[in-house]
């Protein structure tokens, strides 16, 4: 069964019932699955793929304002032309780091108590997106990974509709300064070449060498994913590190986020309760 296109697809249906609803503007990708994009509104306040206070939270801040202009590398090949001259990453319905800033950037999530007992997060703690760790290597230079989202001590990996964390091959991840010092090598997910989940062991990395928590945020429609963190979480040797690392759903973020917010997730991303989402998986 194939999580993330099945996960593509239902997200694609609703965004164009979304967009169709509230009248918002948008163009499909092309290729056999269309994927919904959203550009910004002339207003420059307003974008069809955030609710509307998210949106503004982000124009306020010049530091969440950047993520916005991360450029969609393949929109040439699978998109209309626009006027604004190019795509972004996260005008598309399918994007990760768009329902991640939707959440974390909407007016007081960030001060909800539940939301940073879910994630084992410091009350309040600052959010900083696309955050660039340094990651010490045995050349002694660093590797600058970036984090999805770091919130005080916590590292966020968010994933929603990507098929898996990527792979990389073994010498890549060998030139890690704690890299056998972390892991199980032998234990590790892999092939006679290649590390699986890489994008999971750098960010291990990284929460080892800042002394930081790491978590992964993850829809409950893809057990996939999760499955693939605790193949990784386990093979993690110091257990002091393995107590600071945890998995999360946006099903259980939408929960503990403001009412307005939850109806936002519920209506664009089917992102309800837990219960309800695996209802929806066992359908498939």
């Amino acid at each position: 069964m194939n999580f993330a296109a099945d996960l593509r697809r239902e997200l694609a249906d609703r965004a164009e019932k979304y967009a169709a609803a509230q009248g918002l503007p948008h163009f499909l990708s092309y290729g056999a699955l269309p994927i919904a994009y959203f550009a910004p509104h002339e207003d420059g306040w307003r974008h069809g793929n955030f609710l509307s206070q998210s949106y503004k939270a982000i124009q306020t801040n010049p530091t969440w304002k950047k993520r916005l202009s991360k450029v969609h590398t393949q929109a040439r090949r699978c998109l209309p032309e626009t006027v604004r001259g190019r795509w972004m990453e996260l005008d598309a319905c399918t994007s990760s780091d768009a329902l991640l800033m939707n959440i974390f950037c909407y007016p007081g999530t960030l001060r909800r108590a539940r939301l940073a007992i879910l994630l084992a997060a410091e009350p309040r703690a600052h959010a900083s997106f696309g955050y660039k760790a340094r990651v010490p290597m045995l050349n002694g230079r660093f590797d600058r990974t970036e984090v999805d989202l770091r919130l005080g001590n916590l590292l966020i990996e968010a994933k929603l509709t990507e098929n898996d964390f990527q792979r990389a091959r073994k010498e890549v991840l060998l030139a890690y300064r704690d890299f056998r010092d972390v892991f199980d090598l032998q234990q590790l997910p892999q092939s006679p070449t290649h590390y699986l989940s890489y994008q999971l062991l750098r960010n291990v990395l990284a929460a080892y060498a800042l002394q930081c928590s790491f978590c992964v945020l993850i829809d409950a429609r893809r057990p996939d994913l999760k499955e693939a963190w605790y193949a990784v979480m386990m093979c993690v040797k110091p257990v002091e590190l393995r107590t600071r690392l945890r998995i999360a759903t946006w099903q259980e973020a939408a929960q503990a986020a403001p009412p307005k917010l939850q109806t936002f997730l519920a209506a664009k991303y089917g992102i309800g309760t837990c219960s309800q989402a695996r209802r929806s998986a066992s359908k498939n």
